[in-house]
């Protein structure tokens, strides 16, 4: 699977008509409905927007809208493309202007898969990466070297607080959890807890 780079967009036309298709990263369908919301309201068409989004780490969370072309012409056919390209955490969002002809459903159909296929052709992908979300009970005359394994391992530190302890929240790629995990206990004998909370979605660390 793979991650959007970028916001990306692309023209087409049919029948006199333009159509303008978006690509944005989302993290889920709340993001992606709100993205939607935001396009409705600025796009400057009259509020037409059809859509369809993919998230989560396998790519098994979907939905589409026709938004009111005839069912099944529009937000259907865009899904069908964006299921092909191997993207995740992404809606594609298309806007319509008509321009006076009536493409008729096989022509809605076509139209929208043109602008889904041309705006994919414009993205930039980037490797999915699994990340694990965790935190660690860590004494403080261990915590700059603490510090200092975590940035060996490209972990990204969340969140810190000193009390009796330091305990640290990081994310980390899921892939080397059990290596860090082995690392600490190596350094501390055994002092330092650290757990994993739950799996985010993948993102590029």
């Amino acid at each position: 699977m793979f991650i959007l780079k970028e916001h990306v967009q692309a023209e087409t036309a049919a029948g006199n008509s333009r159509f303008l298709s978006e690509l944005f990263i989302v993290s889920s369908p709340e993001e992606a409905r709100s993205v939607w919301h935001e396009r409705k309201e600025n796009c400057g068409n009259g509020g037409h927007i059809v859509f369809a989004f993919i998230t989560g780490p396998q790519g098994n969370v979907m939905g589409c809208s026709d938004d009111g072309e005839p069912s099944g012409t529009a937000g259907r056919p865009t899904l069908e493309v964006l299921k092909g390209s191997g993207l995740t955490n992404v809606i594609l969002t298309t806007a319509r202007w008509f321009g006076g002809t009536l493409l008729g459903t096989g022509g809605l159909v076509r139209a929208y898969t043109a602008g889904a296929q041309k705006v994919l052709e414009k993205a930039e992908k980037i490797p999915l990466v699994p990340v694990s979300e965790m935190v660690m009970d860590c004494p403080y005359p261990l915590y700059e070297t603490v510090c200092r394994l975590l940035e060996e391992f490209h972990g990204t530190v969340t969140e810190e607080s000193f009390t009796e302890k330091v305990v640290l929240s990081f994310r980390l790629e899921k892939k080397l959890v059990p290596l860090l995990k082995e690392r600490l206990r190596d350094l501390s004998c055994g002092k330092i807890l650290c757990r994993e909370q739950e799996e985010v979605s993948p993102q590029k660390l």
